[in-house]
């Protein structure tokens, strides 16, 4: 694994100061982290440099450090490799008022007809306008660099209407989620998309479409990432991954073990969450060359919220592996 020499940042320290305006996600996404912000704030670094989610998801960490004014004016870079999802932020980054509009006008045609507006637009709209923005050979930009207003508030609207909030695609890259059973479902948000963009085009903030490699070019001692890839499946029945594009499989997540463990040699504070697989066991709390980087496993009880059968939901154990010490020992 190659490592980048950089020159050291001296870290700064953590505000205390009052922070801005509360933002909260503006799209669910399955294993979102809003439940357990409270166990991840253990974790914090109290001085770190630059910050990073590799798997960005919903963002429900960076808006809760934003929120809670940690990150001050640090140097933010916000990555997935889900080209719907980064071009979902861009198009609220750049254009808020433009997807407040589009989602207005969703808003109101699906109070008027939920399941009819629900199927047009994914069928007629969403995903033909999708498939326009596959890449060519002559095309210079990311797909999500040419997210469109327009389709972004699609996206929005469907996450909020359909089962579960899940983004999921077929065999042929079709988005193939059904309508949810919402009785009123808030569409459209308009002041907390105002805060996000907001939050999104502070100075010093990047949100881009990578892979998680990509961290290991830049990323120096004393920065802070946070982990949040798809979760290894506890069971044959059970697996997370179904819900990003490609999948996450045994070797992606061997990979991220391995950098995991550079940046953790590299000085850098990293946090990571994952299921209680055995893979994952295997390859943080019974790794001899993970806990020599300092990484330790601590076991933390969620919710289950995305299995289809309402029984199946409930407490789960999860870990989240760190080399940062936890503020509190109750694990």
């Amino acid at each position: 694994m190659r490592t980048v020499t950089t020159q050291r940042r001296a870290p700064l320290s953590v505000s205390d100061a009052p922070g801005p305006e509360p933002v909260r996600p503006f799209l669910k996404w399955a294993g979102g982290k809003r439940q357990l912000l409270s166990q991840l704030a253990r974790f914090q670094p109290a001085k770190f440099g630059a910050y990073c989610e590799p798997f960005l998801g919903s963002g429900a960490l960076f808006f809760d450090l934003h929120s809670r004014g940690v990150l001050g004016d640090r140097r933010v870079v916000l990555m997935d490799n889900n080209a719907d999802l980064i071009g979902s932020f861009l198009s609220v980054r750049d254009d808020v008022s433009r997807v407040i509009r589009s989602l207005k006008r969703l808003s109101d045609a699906h109070q008027l007809e939920p399941s009819v507006c629900y199927y047009r637009v994914r069928d007629q709209r969403f995903n033909p306008a999708r498939r326009r923005l596959a890449p060519n050979d002559e095309s210079t930009t990311r797909r999500s660099e040419r997210y469109t207003p327009a389709l972004a508030a699609m996206l929005i609207y469907l996450n909020h209407t359909g089962f579960n909030g899940l983004f999921r695609l077929n065999s042929s890259g079709g988005f193939n989620v059904p309508e949810g059973r919402y009785v009123n479902p808030r569409i459209c948000d308009a002041s907390n998309l105002r805060a996000v963009a907001s939050a999104l085009a502070r100075p010093g903030v990047e949100v881009r479409e990578d892979r998680f490699e990509s961290v290991c070019e830049w990323a120096r001692p004393g920065d802070f990432l946070y982990f949040d890839p798809p979760y290894a499946p506890t069971s044959a029945t059970s697996s997370f991954t179904a819900y990003t594009p490609g999948g996450f499989s045994v070797d992606d997540q061997r990979r991220l073990q391995q950098i995991v463990v550079e940046l953790a040699r590299r000085g850098c504070h990293v946090l990571l969450s994952n299921s209680t697989a055995p893979e994952i066991t295997a390859l943080y709390t019974d790794n001899v060359v993970a806990r020599a980087a300092g990484l330790r496993a601590h076991r933390v009880t969620s919710r289950r919220a995305i299995n289809s059968r309402g029984t199946a939901r409930g407490l789960v154990d999860e870990y989240l592996i760190s080399n940062i010490s936890p503020s509190s020992s109750a694990e």
